[in-house]
């Protein structure tokens, strides 16, 4: 069998729907993420449903793993290193089974057109149209001494430096620091680096914290961290933004995630309305695929090792993506962690919506680039240009629709086809951020160290 060195894709079809993911690179040890199944406690095997519409054996193994990994197993069980291709019929059951069938539909096509046999790929599809959808995310992992467990690290009480970036949410903000001193652990400081027009020294009067304020005059939102980074004095870093609300164990069930699992980062879930229930691949502690600037803690000797943000992504996006890959490659353990929640109010003034533009993939104007070139800098940086351009396919047509329907199916079919009217345009604006993106790439990386 032929073996892929550079990548961890259990099944190759993942190249066309998730061509950017994190876990579809190897790290710089040569280990993928993926556990060997067999290797896995017989407990959790237990747990684990094997799908007899696989033709291989070596298909139904992967797809197992691919279930371990998801269903939230974390530990250090050997993983799958050397990678072996599949039957396509065994690809066409994996997607099927966690993958909608307009995405199925997709990979059809894309194959076609890539002038793949038609007679196989179509008797592959038709093959595998009794595969049902796996509902592997309502029966995750449990952690059962999660809720007993005395976290030996909290009880030492180390210090914590809560980083804030702000601009122009004063309003916002003053909830951010109230929430903040109704924390029950109170071992941290607050460093805030405030950018807005007309800063206001007395708003920072009268807080019951530890708080640095620092004016940066200069509106850049990866410089305000790597800024507030210098300046802290804790051994864990916790990132916020300046339009979230937390509850008062927030602090304290981050330091407990890193503990529990012996893990360098953990990065907390979002939400966006008061009561609305926790996405379901978020409920579950799992190994993360994400990073999110806006609620993360991370040890600082991860920044010492690593770097700080790379400023290559000033005034744009995927900052915090490309430095939740760069501590994957390089084997740290970053925990999506259900219990440090907050809301995030995404408000329509301020922050990143003044620097630039919030969404990645949909331009404010006609003639910008699409998407925004720090979003193609990160994936033809790490993941090369076949890669990248596998993504444009993935996401330019679905980016037509506004942000506000990007859940909505028939809507997102609606893009496609608008697309094809808009391709004069739409092509203009994908090269320009494709010759953007390549001044990015020749400049190369502006990471600072952390003594620097």
């Amino acid at each position: 069998m032929k073996l892929q060195k550079t990548g961890s894709m259990l099944f190759e079809f993942l190249k066309y729907l998730q061509p950017t993911h994190y876990f579809s690179l190897l790290k710089r040890n040569g280990e993928s993420v993926f556990p060997v199944f067999k290797a896995l406690p017989e407990a959790l095997q237990a747990q684990l449903e094997p799908d007899g519409h696989y033709t291989s054996a070596l298909a139904r193994d992967y797809d197992l793993s691919w279930q371990a990994l998801h269903k939230g197993y974390i530990g250090d069980t050997a993983t799958i290193v050397q990678i072996a291709s599949l039957p396509v019929v065994d690809n066409y059951v994996f997607i099927r089974k966690y993958f909608s069938p307009f995405w199925v539909l997709y990979v059809l096509l894309y194959r076609l057109l890539s002038f793949k046999s038609p007679l196989r790929e179509l008797s592959a599809y038709f093959k595998t149209r009794g595969v049902q959808r796996s509902a592997y995310l309502n029966t995750p992992f449990k952690y059962p001494e999660w809720d007993t467990f005395e976290s030996t690290l909290v009880a030492s009480a180390p210090k914590v430096s809560v980083i804030i970036p702000t601009l122009n949410r004063y309003a916002y903000l003053k909830d951010v620091l109230r929430d903040l001193e109704q924390q029950d652990y109170t071992h941290f400081e607050v460093l805030v680096v405030d950018q807005s027009t007309p800063f206001q020294a007395a708003f920072y009067e009268g807080y019951d914290l530890d708080l640095d304020v620092v004016y940066q005059e200069e509106q850049a939102l990866w410089l305000a961290r790597n800024t507030a980074i210098r300046r802290s004095t804790g051994d864990y870093l916790l990132l916020f933004d300046d339009d979230s609300r937390v509850s008062s164990d927030w602090i304290r069930n981050h330091l407990k995630c890193i503990d529990f699992f012996k893990a360098s980062l953990s990065s907390g879930v979002s939400i966006s309305k008061v009561g609305a229930k926790v996405p379901e691949h978020y409920a579950f502690f799992r190994v993360s695929d994400q990073l999110d600037t806006g609620n993360v803690l991370i040890k600082k000797s991860v920044f010492k090792t690593l770097g700080l943000f790379d400023r290559q992504f000033e005034q744009q996006r995927m900052g915090d993506g490309e430095y939740g890959l760069r501590a994957y490659l390089h084997g740290f353990l970053n925990v999506s962690n259900p219990y440090a929640k907050r809301l995030h109010l995404k408000v329509n003034s301020g922050g990143l919506r003044t620097m630039g533009s919030w969404d990645a993939f949909r331009t404010k104007h006609w003639l910008s680039p699409r998407p925004i070139p720090s979003v193609l800098y990160l994936f033809r940086g790490y993941y090369g240009n076949a890669a990248a351009k596998r993504a444009l396919w993935r996401t330019i047509p679905l980016s037509i629709m506004p942000y506000q329907f990007k859940t909505h199916k028939g809507l997102q079919i609606i893009g496609v086809f608008v697309s094809l009217f808009l391709i004069p345009l739409v092509l203009y604006q994908v090269f320009k951020s494709w010759r953007l993106s390549s001044e990015k790439l020749k400049t190369g990386a502006r990471i600072e160290r952390l003594g620097d």
